[in-house]
């Protein structure tokens, strides 16, 4: 398996918040939603079987880590949690914070509207708070 190498779209629509024991997370530059990605550091993946047990075991923890503590911090109506990869083949999984208010509600975010990109301190402070939030779980 190649070394973990993240993604160009990944690195150009996201903003990285830390790294978890397997997965780095990632925080989706649209201030519409909040929008998290853990994408595994691991190389050459794009399916989520082609995790070993004890990758996927622990890549199901940190994304029900995250789930939840989003649930905490935004109140959503919804979180929608997936893995597409139509576009970026890179396994990667997607937590949205959503609302029956948000603009895209009730179809999927993807391709809905154009990204709103945060403005000023905004992406700073947001990640800052989720950092905060799984400061025990962090590893930088």
């Amino acid at each position: 398996m190649s070394s973990f190498h993240l993604h160009p779209q990944l690195r150009q629509d996201c903003h990285e918040v830390g790294r978890f024991e397997l997965s780095l997370l990632l925080m989706m530059n649209d201030s519409a939603y909040p929008w998290f990605i853990l994408v595994p550091q691991r190389g050459g993946l794009t399916e989520l079987y082609q995790l070993n047990d004890r990758d996927r075991s622990l890549w199901l923890a940190e994304s029900c880590l995250l789930a939840e503590t989003m649930a905490a911090m935004f109140r959503p109506d919804k979180l929608n949690v997936a893995a597409i990869g139509n576009l970026v083949p890179q396994l990667h999984i997607h937590h949205i914070a959503r609302y029956r208010t948000d603009p895209a509600w009730p179809a999927p975010v993807w391709g809905k509207f154009p990204p709103q990109p945060y403005a000023g301190d905004q992406a700073e402070r947001r990640i800052e708070q989720m950092r905060q939030a799984l400061r025990a779980q962090l590893l930088d």
